[in-house]
């Protein structure tokens, strides 16, 4: 059998991590590309991998999704590296100067909403975006479109008629139709970024079935539940973690969404390596799921998304994407100019 090549965006900690851990005990002979924008936990992360697996494949690439420069850069390098991808695990995201209101949460500690409140932060969770160096909204950039510019520029290696490939994007219960607008898809205006980038990742997804499943190429969405990772524990001082963390785990015996550790969170994308992609449902988001006893299991449900909108958001995709490349090839355009222009496409 010929090795499968997988690619992994933000693989040097949390749910990443955890995936390449379990893909590469699933089947050794992996090509596992780590893509990461910290080249020094990168490496680290390539080493703890090597330790138990001590004859694994394991490359390195430097990646930074949130810049249009790096992600041309890396694509051309898998280029020259693979003749292939079977698996791109779209994993890498941030949420910038998480704000939370105390009050409201405090309040929701001691309501029936307290589960709902922990698994999607509805109502407590705001963030501060800024735009970035190439004019375009940080959250945005780094969480939907440089990952999109990625798969465009990788298409030679996704799309065979010899071969089917997979994309599997990493969204979130926090994932909400009410954050997010299409005439607005940058979350310009708005202050919950974050659920907007993942709620436009979840609706870009079905465009990319009705696309490019002729194609050979199949996209599916995850949920990891509540998982304790660094993005996690950044909402929050650490003394509030310290606090309600029994809570947590008391919650967990009555709900299955907190699956609390990255391994568990990974459960999701584990289970889509090992499935057939014509059985899975491009309406569906797969959430991984832990029961009150430790048991992990994946479940499918639909996705508050309809097809008008997800073609409407992959056409206004496609003309940014011709406007960010015309300024790359331009060079030195100015930034202030740069940023009005990509906001008119809007």
């Amino acid at each position: 059998m010929m090795e499968r090549v997988v690619l992994v965006t933000g693989a040097n900690s949390g749910i990443g991590l955890a995936l390449c851990e379990r893909l590469l005990t699933e089947d050794s002979r992996l090509r596992l590309c780590l893509a990461c924008r910290n080249m020094q936990r990168a490496e680290a992360a390539r080493s703890a991998l090597l330790t138990s697996h001590t004859d694994a494949h394991v490359d390195l690439l430097h990646l930074d999704v949130g810049s249009v420069r790096s992600v041309l850069t890396a694509a051309q390098e898998v280029k020259a590296r693979y003749n292939r991808i079977d698996f791109m695990y779209l994993n890498a995201g941030i949420m910038p100067n998480p704000q939370i209101d105390v009050g409201a949460f405090f309040r929701g500690l001691f309501s029936r909403n307290v589960v709902n409140m922990f698994a999607t932060a509805e109502g407590i969770l705001t963030q501060q975006d800024r735009l970035n160096s190439d004019g375009l909204q940080e959250v945005f950039a780094t969480n939907l479109f440089g990952h999109f510019l990625l798969i465009r520029e990788l298409e030679p290696l996704l799309c065979s008629l010899d071969q089917t490939s997979r994309i599997v994007w990493t969204s979130s219960s926090n994932a909400r139709r009410s954050a997010f607008s299409i005439e607005d898809m940058q979350h310009r205006n708005g202050t919950e970024s974050y659920s907007s980038s993942k709620y436009a990742s979840d609706t870009l997804s079905l465009a990319l079935n009705r696309h490019k499943n002729s194609q050979g190429l199949f996209s599916s969405v995850i949920c990891p539940g509540l998982v304790m990772t660094n993005l996690t524990y950044g909402i929050l001082p650490s003394f509030f973690w310290t606090l309600i963390m029994p809570i947590m785990w008391l919650i967990r015996i009555f709900t299955n969404t907190f699956t609390l550790t990255p391994y568990n969170g990974a459960e999701a994308l584990y289970w889509l390596f090992i499935q057939t992609p014509e059985s899975l449902d491009p309406r569906a988001k797969y959430h991984s799921l832990t029961s009150g006893l430790g048991t992990n299991y994946t479940q499918p449900r639909q996705m508050d998304i309809d097809e008008e909108m997800s073609e409407v958001l992959y056409s206004k995709l496609v003309e940014l994407e011709k406007e960010v490349r015309r300024k790359q090839s331009e060079g030195g355009a100015d930034e202030e100019a740069h940023g009005r222009c990509l906001g008119e496409i809007e």
